[in-house]
């Protein structure tokens, strides 16, 4: 078969992916979409309750909405703003519905590489198709060759550790039936039940540490015994809890006031400079030792929030050029950098700033950021357009910018489609995920369905 008539496999088929799809389709290109969830969005479902801080209008792709429309399909309101499970309901899903065969669940991709080439031999290699393989939920394996692959599995599944070297804390996998790597969902009887009354630490400094201190903030003032010890790796300074008030970004502002009342009202006080080494077993309860040897005093729960990573195992086969930091395409991660970028000022770009040494793959979405925390939700759909353009020989359309971003960004945090909150947004948009917690002392928010 000749490689132009091969698909280009999509993997994921979150946001990101199945807008990959919905380009790839509009320029009369054959997309397979390979997703190893159940259904379509399937790290969407997994935080169903949560409303997101974007608008409906921002949350939508044009080409997939275009797509969508001769089924009879219309964009909700787009400026209410939808929960995750309606995210995944009335667009994501309905969307890989549209695709019909062309998305695979229960797909899980186990390697990418050139068909006959590991990623040493330079002999014919970008002569050869991509060889995709898949394990299915039957256990069954296969080969799948493609002319392009778009990685869009996002970073969900690969947070970060408590270790402050990047690695597990000794002992933390032992401790696993008593760590958590989310954001609780208080509004499920069983997850209030694990932290009311108990003393929860949470390890992390952004915008999904904020999120966790207004809840357990809120189920304090109702719960006797429900205290949280915060962990940070660094001291409390003028910038610890965001712009404030003064923040470009009004929900990101809120929820760094959140954090800081939670423990103004001393419903968690904060533990500094402590970078956790250990964690060892006191009884019933945990104890966090720190690479300076600091010992807190017992603890019921560890809530970890220290970022999300990309999982590179099964693209390590490919020449991929990455940031020795981020992990992010070396053409973007300059643009990215969390030291020197915030949700409104990260330029779009698309297929030039994601190109790598083995032409023809490309890490989109929150995977191509890499471990950088502020992706912008719209310059995903931005990213797959150009790259669908490029795919096609429309050189001209992949260079050209098609997308304004409003001053303030639409951003994610610690990542819009990865550590979402639960509140209506702050007049004038936003993003990060300000629980409705805000007015700290009040209970969770109840899951809502709708806008």
């Amino acid at each position: 078969m000749s490689e132009q008539k091969l698909p280009v496999v999509v993997i994921g088929a979150g946001p990101i992916g199945l807008a990959a799809a919905a380009h790839l389709v509009e320029r009369g290109i054959e997309p397979l979409v390979l997703e190893a969830g159940a259904g379509a969005g399937a790290a969407v479902r997994e935080w169903s309750h949560v409303r997101l801080f974007s608008t409906w209008a921002e949350v939508v792709d044009p080409a997939a909405e275009k797509l969508l429309a001769p089924t009879g399909w219309s964009a909700p309101d787009g400026t209410t703003y939808p929960s995750g499970g309606d995210w995944a309901a009335d667009y994501l899903q309905p969307l890989a519905d549209v695709l019909g065969d062309q998305v695979r669940y229960g797909a899980r991709v186990t390697g990418v590489s050139r068909l006959g080439r590991d990623r040493v031999v330079d002999a014919d290699r970008e002569r050869q198709p991509f060889t995709v393989h898949v394990l299915n939920t039957d256990g069954t394996e296969e080969r799948l060759t493609a002319r392009a692959v778009i990685d869009a599995s996002g970073t969900w599944s690969t947070p970060g550790p408590i270790g402050g070297d990047g690695l597990p804390a000794l002992g933390e996998r032992a401790a696993a039936d008593r760590v958590s790597y989310r954001v609780p969902d208080l509004n499920d009887p069983a997850v209030r039940a694990r932290y009311a009354g108990k003393r929860t630490a949470v390890v992390g400094s952004g915008a999904s540490a904020f999120t966790a201190l207004a809840y357990l903030a809120g189920l304090a003032e109702e719960t006797d015994g429900t205290h949280t010890v915060w962990i940070l790796r660094r001291g409390i300074g003028g910038d610890t809890f965001g712009g404030g008030e003064a923040d470009q970004l009004p929900a990101r502002g809120a929820l760094g006031l959140a954090a800081k009342a939670a423990v103004d009202d001393g419903y968690a006080s904060a533990a500094t400079g402590f970078r956790t080494s250990a964690v060892e077993k006191s009884g019933d309860q945990l104890v966090l030792v720190a690479e300076d040897g600091r010992r807190l005093d017992p603890v019921d729960e560890v809530i970890v929030l220290t970022g999300l990573r990309p999982d590179l195992s099964f693209v390590s086969e490919l020449r991929l050029g990455l940031d020795e930091r981020l992990q992010a395409p070396a053409g973007l991660a300059p643009l990215i950098d969390p030291n020197q970028h915030s949700c409104g000022t990260v330029y779009p770009h698309g297929v030039k700033e994601l190109s790598h040494p083995e032409q023809g793959i490309y890490l989109v979405g929150m995977k191509s950021y890499g471990r950088a925390p502020t992706f912008l939700a719209m310059t995903g759909y931005e990213q797959v357009r150009s790259i669908a353009a490029a795919l096609a020989g429309d050189q001209e359309a992949a260079e050209r910018v098609e997308l304004t971003l409003p001053e303030t960004g639409v951003c994610g945090g610690a990542g819009l489609f990865d550590e979402p909150g639960t509140a209506e947004p702050q007049e004038g948009g936003g993003c990060c995920a300000a629980p409705s917690t805000l007015q700290i002392g009040a209970a969770a928010p109840a899951t809502s369905g709708g806008c």
